[in-house]
Order: structure tokens, then C-alpha cells, then sequence
């Protein structure tokens, strides 16, 4: 069974680099603009891998994470939080996470580190 990924962002540029990569390491994915979208198809999606964004319009990542913990169908599938840069302290949303990747800082080597990690087969040579 194929592999499925979400991605949230609210940046195409963000989402379409994310969705690239992860397309690259043999996932199938979907994209969402915000938490309330992601919200939605998960009605009728069911990803082994949820990457978001914690600053977007209508419903945060924030929000959109405690939304998956309290949902018994979401709350065990693992999250990794894009953040906007990497200066100071880990957003405090991180400790809901399974990693934090930065845009600012090279996000396809980051997301390699964070599948691997995650037991995901690591993506192929670029």
C-alpha cells in the first residue's frame, strides 16, 4: 500500500518543494492551506506522515496539531512542524512533534534526516 503524506502550508512555494521531495522518496501526497482544509480531508484521507506549517490564516498548526492529538484517528499518526526560521528557542508546539524542520536551512536534507528517523525508507540520490 502506498505511502501517504499531508502537507499544510500556506506558501505554495513551500508546499510544492515539500511535496516534491516527499513525492521523490515514494509518497503520494496531498496538500492543504491551513488547518481547517488538512481538517477536512482527513475525513477521508488517512496519511502515515502529516507535515505543517505553524503560522497560517484560519487555523494555525498549533491548533491544527492539539485537533489531531484529540482525535483518536490522528493522534498517533507522526507530525513534523515547518518552522520559519531557526533563531531561538523551538516553538513550543515542537514538543507535540516528531521533529521541527526550518525553512531557512536546507529543508530537503532536514526532511531526509527527520523520514529516516522516522523509519521511513531514506529518499533517493537527488
Amino acid at each position: 500500500m502506498p505511502r501517504l503524506a499531508l502537507v499544510v502550508d500556506d506558501s505554495m512555494l513551500i508546499r510544492h518543494t515539500v511535496c516534491r521531495f516527499l513525492e521523490d522518496c515514494g509518497f503520494e501526497v496531498e496538500s492543504a492551506t491551513d488547518g481547517v482544509e488538512a481538517l477536512e480531508m482527513l475525513t477521508h484521507l488517512e496519511p502515515s506522515l502529516i507535515i505543517t506549517d505553524l503560522q497560517m490564516p484560519q487555523m494555525s498548526g498549533g491548533e491544527l496539531i492539539a485537533a489531531l492529538q484529540a482525535r483518536p484517528q490522528t493522534a498517533s499518526i507522526p507530525i513534523v512542524i515547518l518552522a520559519g526560521r531557526k533563531s531561538g528557542p523551538e516553538p513550543p508546539e515542537a514538543r507535540h512533534a516528531r521533529f521541527v524542520v526550518y525553512k531557512d536551512i536546507d529543508i530537503d536534507q532536514q526532511l531526509g534526516k527527520a523520514l529516516a528517523a522516522l523509519g521511513f525508507d531514506p529518499p533517493a540520490p537527488r
